[in-house]
């Protein structure tokens, strides 16, 4: 007999750890950190470089750069952006940007 077999009420690791995250509410914030660390992908290297600070909170991407002239371009194309981290996320995760 085998005692690591496995039994019929038995889970992966995989889903015990999913049911973890979403105990805690932490699946989210998983999502989140994934979207922000594909930054450069999404945005480009020109405006990789020039983010000082990117976070998300309540659905509202806070976005510190250290060009006004970017941020001024990035202001008229804030749809956009929208567009590409929900689409990177796979559902709405922003709704509105805040630059400074």
């Amino acid at each position: 007999m085998n005692e690591f077999k496995r039994t019929e009420n038995s889970t992966t690791l995989g889903d015990a750890i999913d049911k973890i995250m979403k105990a805690y509410r932490l699946d989210g914030k998983m999502k989140e950190i994934d979207v922000l660390s594909k930054w450069e992908e999404m945005m480009g290297r020109a405006v990789f470089m020039r983010t000082k600070n990117l976070t998300i909170k309540n659905g509202i991407l806070h976005l510190q750069l250290d060009s006004s002239v970017m941020r001024d371009e990035l202001l008229n194309g804030k749809s956009v952006i929208i567009q590409r981290v929900n689409q990177t996320a796979g559902y709405d995760m922003i709704r509105d940007i805040w630059f400074s």
